[in-house]
């Protein structure tokens, strides 16, 4: 994971410092390490905004969050990019295991040859 912190109008303190790398640090049970991460963090009319960029080999994720105070904001952002990831996930997994013979068109498909073999089967009894 490469991690790149940036900060605003805003002293950069190891204490600072150390809370983003903890809080990227969760991001890595979702991707191995193969990401980016970008943190940009800085205070504006007394709000503390911070905002993440996780960049990867297929997908792009961005969060951006306000409060009263750094770590709160940091906080929030981390929920917003995990809840992005984590239906990102979910969505690559149902797709993975969909069968495709489950989709409206193919069921169609398969009631028409059941109707069929059926219609077929009452001929040759009958006759």
């Amino acid at each position: 994971m490469k991690l790149k912190i940036s900060f605003k109008h805003l002293d950069h303190t190891p204490a600072l410092d150390e809370r983003i790398r903890e809080k990227s640090e969760k991001l890595e049970k979702y991707f191995n390490g193969d990401i980016h991460v970008q943190w940009v963090c800085w205070v504006h009319e007394n709000q503390h905004w911070a905002d993440i960029k996780v960049h990867g080999p297929k997908f792009d994720f961005f969060a951006k969050a306000s409060s009263d105070n750094m770590y709160k904001s940091l906080d929030i952002v981390i929920e917003k990019i995990e809840r992005q990831v984590e239906k990102q996930k979910d969505h690559w997994k149902n797709k993975l295991h969909t069968d495709p013979s489950d989709n409206p068109k193919n069921i169609e498909i398969r009631k028409k040859i059941r109707d069929e073999e059926a219609a077929a089967d009452e001929i040759e009894e009958s006759a």
